[in-house]
């Protein structure tokens, strides 16, 4: 990069973080820029001495994308201290990170990732790209369970967008989502007098995980254009 550029899309482009993350990452304190912490305005190019946690980073990174199959038991967050970590079983051989989330109960399709533009194009709410998942919960769903949960209930004081929900056994559903709020489809459920016993996330835009073949906690490489095809 011969041009300066804002630090946050910097280590989106170098392949660190999404942009979001790398603001959060300058909040924490573990950013510096030639020798001293870093700060949201600061402007970079590959002269300049970066550094997260102590490694330094340089350039823009090959873009590079994976489908894992996360199992319950495995947490999101990035954390090298934590066994349960989802950063102990990424891959090696270059820097990625996860495209969204699932939490630690939940199980599924995950999309790794060090295309930080990428990222905000599938989480964003402007592209309004749809996941799809299979949920179980705890007792026989009631006549209008679906109709309510598609037409949007109160989560984290607001009510949430309208999706697609679809009954496909006495205590199981699947709901196609637009947005991602924290732990949304449990909170969703739950307002509605139902407790999710099992989530698991099929598709992400175009990659379904059925089609892959792909074993719990395993990775495979894909390209950009199995995940989002238009």
């Amino acid at each position: 990069m011969s041009e300066k550029t804002r630090l946050a899309k910097y280590l989106a482009h170098a392949g660190v973080c999404s942009r979001k993350q790398a603001s959060r990452l300058i909040d924490e304190g573990v950013v510096s820029v030639n020798n001293r912490p870093a700060n949201h305005i600061d402007h970079v190019d590959d002269n300049d001495d970066i550094r997260v946690n102590s490694t330094r980073i340089q350039g823009k990174a090959a873009r590079v994308y994976y489908a894992y199959h996360k199992p319950v038991g495995i947490d999101c967050k990035l954390n090298q201290h934590d066994p349960s970590s989802l950063i102990h079983h990424l891959p090696t051989n270059t820097r990625v990170y996860p495209i969204g989330r699932l939490d630690k109960d939940s199980r599924g399709l995950l999309i790794l990732t060090n295309d930080g533009e990428f990222c905000n194009q599938l989480i964003h709410p402007d592209f309004h790209q749809p996941k799809r998942y299979l949920v179980t919960v705890d007792k026989p769903l009631d006549d209008d369970f679906c109709q309510k949960m598609a037409q949007g209930v109160p989560v984290n004081k607001q009510i949430t967008l309208p999706c697609t929900v679809e009954k496909i056994a006495d205590c199981q559903f699947s709901i196609i989502l637009k947005q991602g709020l924290n732990r949304q489809i449990r909170k969703m459920a739950h307002y509605c007098g139902y407790t999710v016993i099992d989530l698991y996330r099929e598709q992400i835009s175009d990659l379904n995980l059925a089609t892959l073949n792909l074993p719990e906690n395993s990775y495979l490489k894909i390209n950009k254009s199995d995940i989002l095809k238009n």
